[in-house]
């Protein structure tokens, strides 16, 4: 893509926007993931309002030892100027074996780098069933053709 991911967004950087988010969070790279957040970034996650990037890398640090196998989608709700809107999904397992599926909403700001400088995200946990997963790439990266969230009709 040429055009530079910073607002305020169109429909098509937003999108891109929203993959590139995706496709950090997939690596499970905690200080890979923080960079795409200013130093004194705001979040809201669940009960814990991590700030700024080291707080970032210890939460996220945390959250991948005890979500294990973690695959994640995320879907393009909603955009305006510097705010984008995101639904997604993702899958893990704890360490005795038991397979959750997450629900989750985001909203998202940006500085005019297109840094994200807020986050604010409501999260709910499923028990599923093994055999009712249905993300199933290999960790990492989803691949192109891997259907997303409204295609697995979720």
């Amino acid at each position: 893509m040429t055009t530079p991911l910073v607002p305020p967004f169109t429909r098509e950087t937003a999108i891109a926007k929203v993959r590139l988010a995706e496709d950090g969070w997939n690596s499970r790279d905690p200080e890979r993931v923080s960079k795409a957040y200013t130093e004194d970034s705001q979040w809201r996650n669940r009960a814990e309002f991590p700030r700024g990037r080291k707080e970032i890398v210890e939460f996220l640090t945390r959250k991948w030892a005890r979500e294990l196998d973690y695959r994640l989608i995320k879907e393009l709700w909603a955009f305006d100027g510097n705010h984008i809107a995101v639904r997604f999904a993702y899958e893990w397992r704890d360490d005795s074996g038991h397979w959750f599926r997450s629900y989750g909403n985001e909203n998202w700001e940006f500085d005019a780098e297109g840094v994200m400088q807020r986050r604010f995200a409501s999260i709910n946990d499923m028990p599923i069933k093994e055999e009712d997963r249905k993300f199933h790439w290999p960790l990492g990266r989803r691949p192109d053709d891997y259907p997303g969230l409204s295609d697995l009709g979720l």
